[in-house]
């Protein structure tokens, strides 16, 4: 399935909702675009407590992004790809969180890409290996937001919802640049 495609080309409205996956703290960012104009509707994170039961700590993740979804009825859903942790617990509880995540999206029908940590700080940063301070940096100056939006998880989910309107944008213009090559190549034939 074309995700960008199925969310419409880039003069035509699209909002992102833009997840940076935790079983702790689950950071969202919902963006809107509209005539090369994007809009923060929401970010925050959905926080489970520690000393909870895994499946009652999933089972509110699942729930926090349902409610997101039928709120802002997202066009998209982008989401940050585990990346190796040396931690094996910790990766083991984002990955569940992402089962968590990926299903809410499922369930309601909301076409998923996915990104990892290097594509995000690339598309938002100009650099794969950004710090994230220089990645909160530069949504806050993309987004016309005062201050860096906090947590830190709020700031990467709209890095990843970032990620996904900058790749939509660039697909954009690869396929003017291959229909023009098309055109140029009819024409000298």
């Amino acid at each position: 399935m074309n995700v960008r495609r199925q969310a419409g080309r880039s003069s035509e409205a699209v909002q992102v909702l833009g997840i940076d996956p935790g079983l702790a703290i689950t950071g969202y960012g919902l963006l809107k675009m509209e005539n090369d104009k994007c809009t923060v509707l929401n970010y925050g994170c959905i926080r489970t407590p520690a000393g909870q039961e895994l499946p009652q700590r999933l089972l509110a993740v699942f729930e926090g992004i349902c409610s997101l979804i039928n709120l802002y009825s997202p066009g998209v859903m982008a989401v940050e790809q585990l990346f190796f942790c040396k931690n094996v617990r910790t990766a083991t509880q984002v990955g569940e969180a992402r089962g968590a995540i990926l299903t809410a999206a499922a369930v309601h029908n909301v076409p998923i890409v996915e990104y990892t940590p290097l594509q995000i700080k690339q598309a938002v940063a100009g650099y794969g290996k950004a710090e994230k301070k220089q990645v909160q940096q530069m949504v806050s100056l993309i987004l016309k937001i005062a201050e860096p939006p906090q947590p830190d998880d709020a700031a990467d989910a709209l890095a990843v919802a970032l990620c996904y309107l900058q790749s939509r944008r660039w697909d954009e213009a690869v396929g003017k640049l291959d229909s023009w090559k098309v055109g140029k190549a009819k024409k000298t034939r």
